[in-house]
């Protein structure tokens, strides 16, 4: 195939720019929305969006995060009434340069056709622990973007998928994800019974456990799933999401490899840790997370899959079977606990390592 992009790209690219076009002239301006970073102690992933809105506007939260005070936390809670369309009313501004400091280090990156930066930033020089990263754009407006620094003595680390794993959103069935994201009230979505409790026991039981969310939703809900995450008292860790809609290779982009490419990431950049992968059943959790731990046995330590009821199967993709029971199952060498919440499946999670310790399959 040819250099050429999509055709699909082209048109987005085109509206994209007239729209800019318009709205500058009324006098919009560029805001920068700063998402959770992560890192080790010579390298740190930061991730932003630059976009544009009104004059007046600035009360919207800056940052996706809304860790800072308990203030901004209740001003987030107060605003979340508002209906999930509009997070995707949006205009990217394609092209723009960012500053990014943290730590010692400094680096000027650029926006890309989505307005995305998602860059690796070395020589920070920081401790392991939670820190912050400066994004300034040209016009001087600046956000805080929060980094969390792993600990090369960690040895645990958790991916947790986030739409019906710690949220049910009866994804990826069409018109019931549209209407729980584009209409549904944001304090309307209902939490996963015992996942906050057990994501933040495992952490507990290792400390400097990092936790990621995986998930094939859009940045432009990055806003509403923190807030969601943290008034429901989920561990604090990075959002993991893709961009929605054309690319310069075709009209979607794949959800399924997204997960793939972010796992085999974090293997990369974590070779000290042995994961935990937390899905559903639901989607192709565990197919992916099969394949994933086939592949990389020793970098696996279990596989948890909350079970969704055969009603939730049926809203998520039609039939009242898992997923993976109509793909057919593996058998791997890396333990995979099914339970339909949080409480069991942490039992499940801990049954599971140990019966690994005792018959000597400790690959620590």
């Amino acid at each position: 195939m040819g250099s050429r992009p999509h055709i699909a790209a082209v048109l987005e690219d085109a509206v994209t720019t007239r729209v800019t076009r318009v709205l500058r002239a009324r006098g919009w301006q560029e805001r920068i929305i700063g998402y959770t970073g992560y890192g080790t102690p010579s390298m740190a992933r930061l991730f932003a969006r630059v976009v544009l809105r009104r004059p007046g506007d600035d009360e919207e939260e800056a940052s996706a995060e809304t860790t800072a005070t308990e203030a901004q936390l209740d001003e987030a809670q107060a605003t979340a009434s508002q209906r999930g369309w509009r997070a995707f009313i949006t205009s990217a501004v394609a092209g723009t340069q960012l500053h990014l400091e943290l730590g010692a280090a400094q680096m000027d990156v650029v926006t890309d056709r989505g307005g995305y930066i998602d860059t690796v930033l070395t020589g920070h020089g920081l401790e392991p622990g939670w820190h912050q990263a400066k994004i300034t754009a040209r016009n001087g407006w600046s956000v805080t973007a929060e980094v969390n620094i792993v600990d090369p003595q960690a040895r645990v680390g958790v991916v947790s998928d986030i739409d019906d794993t710690v949220m049910v959103t009866h994804l990826p069935r069409l018109m019931i994800a549209a209407w729980n994201t584009f209409v549904r009230s944001e304090q309307a979505r209902q939490v996963v019974p015992g996942m906050a409790a057990m994501l933040r026991a495992l952490q507990a039981e290792a400390p400097g456990t990092p936790v990621f969310y995986l998930s094939t939703g859009a940045w432009n809900t990055a806003p509403t799933l923190a807030r969601f995450l943290k008034r429901n008292d989920y561990p604090a860790g990075p959002l993991l999401l893709t961009d929605w809609g054309p690319t310069n290779t075709g009209w979607f982009r794949s959800g399924r490899q997204h997960k793939r490419d972010q796992l085999e990431r974090l293997v990369s950049e974590f070779p000290h840790l042995r994961w935990i992968l937390v899905g559903d059943d639901g989607q192709h959790d565990p197919m992916i997370y099969g394949e994933f731990a086939e592949k990389y046995p020793d970098k696996v330590e279990v596989v948890a899959i909350r079970r969704l009821t055969p009603a939730q199967q049926v809203l998520s993709h039609g039939l009242p079977l898992a997923t993976d029971e109509l793909l057919g199952k593996r058998d791997g060498k890396v333990p995979m606990v099914k339970a339909p919440d949080g409480f069991t499946l942490h039992a499940m999670i801990q049954h599971a390592r140990t019966s690994v310790r005792r018959t000597g399959g400790d690959r620590a």
